[in-house]
């Protein structure tokens, strides 16, 4: 291979691969001769790639962490299964899938060849993620399109349905995606408005960067998520919660989404939740059942009325099978 810029990205290639490579076994591959692997591997260490030699009688290269991220090179198996990985998570609003992941799906997006992209999209079609909770699905399109008019300053047409199934035409400028434990937000400067919105991207429909330029405002809160915090507790009542758990605080935690906040430990084996949410008694008692031990609810009532309604419900929807069992097991009712 006498193609010095193609002998390079091939070399990088299979220096990426997770093993060691003598420099015998690089030099027939790309058929050249040691010293021509020696020169190559000096160039790729200028280019801040940090390859390291093994010394012996063989020697050997392999590629190991950096200070940096230098360009990373993928096959065509490798991304087709990072984007549809990045596009599975995108369409939901995932815990731990936030704006950095969807930067990264749009950046990959941008420079996949049509046939990788058909390929991409054709295998997420015929796949069906399971997800938890009732977040809202989302083209993943949507959310690639916004990342990208977000991380350019580019501003946005789209149309938008309010919660009442209003529809409008609004067009904005971009400052942050967020994604809350079942939803993703768009947070931007209303130029309709003249003001500062958020809004909800399963509700945006055909986003367009306008391809205008802009310089980002500073948002109100100097934060986007305390933006949208504050945006959504001011649109909906609060509900003051306070539950005590018979497990430790490190347990209830993990299966607790993080919106409702840290419960504070009142024991090795014992804590305390109080917190103030929008969310309904109802998701709320689900989602306190599905922590898995023994709790108190101190307040709100209403909680405390619907989990005696579910408790209720679940004991007579078992009431049945119980009652066939017995007849079936019991000699005297044969």
């Amino acid at each position: 291979m006498t193609d010095t810029p193609g002998r390079l990205l091939t070399l990088l290639s299979l220096l990426q691969t997770p093993r060691e490579w003598p420099g015998s076994e690089l030099a027939e591959r790309l058929g050249v001769s040691p010293r021509t692997i020696r020169r190559d591997i000096d160039r790729l260490r200028d280019l801040g790639y940090p390859v390291e030699a093994t010394k012996g009688a063989i020697g050997g290269y392999r590629l190991v962490a950096g200070t940096a991220m230098p360009p990373l090179l993928l096959d065509d198996e490798e991304a087709v299964a990072i984007a549809v990985g990045l596009r599975a998570g995108a369409g939901h609003a995932i815990e731990g899938v936030d704006e950095a992941s969807v930067r990264a799906l749009a950046k990959l997006e941008q420079v996949l060849p049509s046939r990788l992209r058909h390929r991409v999209s054709t295998l997420q079609a015929a796949t069906i993620p399971l997800t938890r909770g009732d977040g809202a699905t989302i083209d993943p399109r949507t959310l690639t399109v916004i990342a990208a008019a977000v991380t350019g300053h580019e501003r946005l047409r789209f149309g938008y349905r309010s919660g009442a199934g209003t529809e409008t035409k609004r067009q904005v400028e971009p400052y942050r995606l967020v994604s809350t434990d079942r939803r993703w937000y768009l947070v931007a400067y209303d130029l309709g408005r003249e003001d500062w919105r958020t809004f909800r991207v399963d509700r945006v429909d055909e986003p367009f960067a306008t391809g205008a330029r802009f310089s980002p405002r500073e948002v109100p809160t100097g934060d986007a998520r305390q933006f949208l915090s504050r945006s959504i507790y001011r649109r909906q009542p609060l509900t003051e919660v306070d539950v005590s758990f018979a497990a430790p605080v490190e347990a209830v935690r993990a299966r607790l989404p993080a919106y409702l906040g840290t419960p504070e430990p009142t024991g090795p084996d014992s804590c305390r939740l109080r917190t103030a949410t929008s969310d309904s008694p109802e998701w709320l008692a689900l989602r306190l059942a599905l922590v898995n031990c023994e709790f108190t609810v101190r307040q709100p009532a209403s909680l405390t009325e619907h989990l005696r309604e579910l408790a209720a419900r679940l004991i007579r929807a078992t009431a049945v099978g119980t009652t066939d069992q017995q007849k079936t097991t019991d000699p005297e009712k044969r």
